[in-house]
């Protein structure tokens, strides 16, 4: 096959194709690929400052591990929408950086050493309270962050924080406007209900009727269109059986396991800040002197709670709890690898300032024995020699379903079965392959769908791919109307008797607020209605607190269609004020609400000023 594309394109018709498109992307074509060729690499940019492609994929990967994660280990993560998935990740990710802008264009910032501070102080990666590397690891992980990736992530969110946090903090509430809320808010209202059934019984349908709703809705009968595939499916477990490991490999991966295994130390520290009023020098000099007051016996957790800066560990003694390698500043952690147990550093450099370090204790990896960890080390052993063979057989199975025009010989070649799907839509079946939605895309793609061709390799999950081809293909049809008449004389049976519920509904409406309607015993009546009351119709309910006041004693009426097709009549007969007396607790609740709302409608409005006023470039 491909010999033959070889020998074609050397023809006149493969010249005269290849010139139609030369001419043709001359003309429509050129601008678009210098401006992808010119921001190759890159998402979008926002007042110059550019979204990457990798974060773009970053923020999407992450978007689907939270997905993946909030539904549950049996989601089907292929139903989620790739497209849809990428347009959120970088609308998000525009947001981010005009909030992100606003915030600094306002003066805002968040110290380096303030954002170490906060990922020690957070519960969520501490263990017995006190922080945790491996934890803050595994965390990290489950998100799919790096320790930088993240850091700079927290950071970022404080910021905006900060920001939403200042307007909504400038947001007040007068005391006439709080009155007028409560009053309002408090207010209840006396009602009445009277609901009206609508009669199918009553409701005739026409045999004519029946037909020229057929004619006319053509669409809403059409069968559903459905193909049936053939596939090629290929599991990485078949692999486990045609590999073995060796006693030798075995203790080789069982020293390097051992060997990756780091003790932790638990460090206490007194830092200084390099800044204005402290220079580089001073805060050398002041922690030599209480190093000097250390070594004299003065207590080090003391002399922390004095003088240290950090005011997440200061109050503890400087005490940052048990870490592995990696967690702190590298002048940090060379310094405390240094120290013996109980030893004070000299004064240390770091990025954040200058510290006197103290080793307080250190914590040995328990190491596991040989025979504990064999089932394991060789499992994995195993897996990575199945692996390398998955993708292998992988690779080759798409390069012959590539080649041939069914897939009898990939299969075949691979000692495989073809397999055949039931027929399904394009929403997919219930089981199976067609469950999955990348095999649904693909099986509805003009490629396989329309041209006839093998699919690529598709991952059902890490350790499936299939192969598949459309085996037939069943094309939406006019059902006949024998086959949908009693789903269109339901339709017109609810419409017809809706419509004259409605009639009659409007008309006893008219004569009730013509005061010509006698009163009725069947009227359902609520006292002292909130505007949360339970029982009530939502669209019942929101309908009663637009209604006018009664005046003169008399009441007011109201319509409502309900979904189900009832009709409810509403008469509002009285109308209570809240009291205006409320007591400080319920005053400052009230204010609170309502300027939290007041700031965060300020802040939907600032960033949709950001987003009109921004120069915003999509790629």
């Amino acid at each position: 096959m491909l010999q033959n594309i070889r020998d074609n394109s050397q023809g006149w018709i493969a010249k005269t194709i290849i010139g139609v498109i030369v001419m043709l992307m001359a003309l429509t074509g050129f601008d678009a690929i210098v401006r992808s060729t010119g921001h190759a690499g890159e998402a979008a940019e926002v007042n110059g400052e550019k979204i990457t492609l990798d974060s773009l994929n970053g923020a999407v990967e992450m978007q689907r591990r939270q997905l993946i994660q909030q539904f549950g280990k049996d989601f089907d993560a292929s139903l989620l929408d790739d497209k849809l998935l990428r347009k959120s990740a970088l609308d998000n990710l525009i947001q981010q950086n005009l909030l992100l802008q606003g915030a600094k264009d306002s003066g805002m910032a968040f110290a380096d050493t303030a954002v170490d501070q906060l990922i020690l102080s957070m519960p969520l990666f501490q263990v017995d309270g006190k922080f945790n590397a491996d934890r803050f690891d595994q965390m990290l992980r489950q998100q799919g962050f790096t320790r930088l990736q993240f850091r700079e992530r927290l950071k970022q969110d404080v910021l905006i924080s900060q920001l939403q946090a200042a307007l909504a903090g400038s947001s007040f509430v007068t005391d006439a406007e709080l009155q007028a809320f409560v009053q309002l808010e408090k207010q209840t209202r006396d009602f009445a209900t009277l609901t009206l059934k609508a009669d199918n019984e009553a409701v005739q349908i026409k045999d004519e009727e029946l037909k020229a709703y057929y004619d006319e809705h053509p669409d809403q009968f059409m069968s559903q269109e459905q193909v049936v595939l053939d596939y090629i499916e290929l599991k990485k477990s078949a692999f486990f059986d045609q590999v073995s490991v060796n006693d030798e490999d075995l203790q080789a991966s069982y020293k390097q396991e051992v060997a990756a295994l780091a003790e932790q130390r638990r460090a206490a520290h007194i830092l200084l800040e390099v800044s204005d009023k402290l220079t580089d020098e001073q805060a050398k000099a002041k922690l030599e002197e209480a190093k000097q007051r250390i070594d004299k016996g003065e207590d080090f957790a003391k002399l922390a709670k004095e003088l240290s800066q950090d005011a997440g560990s200061a109050a503890t003694g400087g005490d940052l709890g048990f870490a592995a390698p990696g967690v702190y500043d590298p002048d940090f952690e060379k310094a405390l690898y240094a120290l013996n147990k109980g030893e004070v550093s000299a004064p240390v450099r770091s990025q954040f300032g200058w510290h006197l370090i103290k080793l307080l204790d250190v914590q040995a990896p328990e190491v596991p024995t040989f025979a504990s960890l064999k089932g394991k080390l060789e499992h994995d052993l195993k897996a990575r020699q199945v692996e390398q063979r998955f993708v292998e057989a992988t690779k080759a199975l798409e390069d012959a379903a590539y080649e041939a025009s069914d897939l009898a010989q990939p299969a075949q070649d691979q000692g495989l079965q073809v397999q055949t799907s039931a027929a399904f839509g394009r929403e997919g079946g219930s089981e199976g392959v067609t469950a999955n939605r990348q095999v649904v895309q693909a099986a509805f793609s003009s490629d396989v769908l329309e041209d006839g061709a093998n699919s690529g390799a598709i991952e059902l999950d890490p350790d499936t791919v299939v192969v598949l081809r459309v085996k037939e293909h069943k094309k939406p049809e006019l059902m006949p109307l024998e086959q949908v008449v009693a789903g269109i004389r339901e339709t017109l049976t609810k419409q017809k008797a809706n419509e004259a519920l409605k009639v009659k509904g409007d008309a006893l409406l008219a004569d009730l607020r013509d005061g010509k309607a006698a009163a009725s015993q069947d009227w359902k009546v609520v006292e002292a209605a909130t505007r949360s009351q339970e029982g009530v119709e939502p669209v019942v309910l929101q309908a009663l607190f637009r209604m006018p006041k009664p005046t003169d004693k008399a009441p007011t009426f109201a319509g409502v269609s309900l979904n189900s097709g009832d009709f409810v009549l509403v008469r509002l007969d009285g109308v209570s004020e809240a009291k205006a007396e409320m007591s400080a607790e319920e005053k400052a609740n009230a204010r609170r609400y309502l300027a939290s709302r007041i700031g965060q409608q300020d802040f939907s409005a600032f960033r949709k000023l950001l987003e009109a006023q921004a120069d915003i470039e999509r790629y």
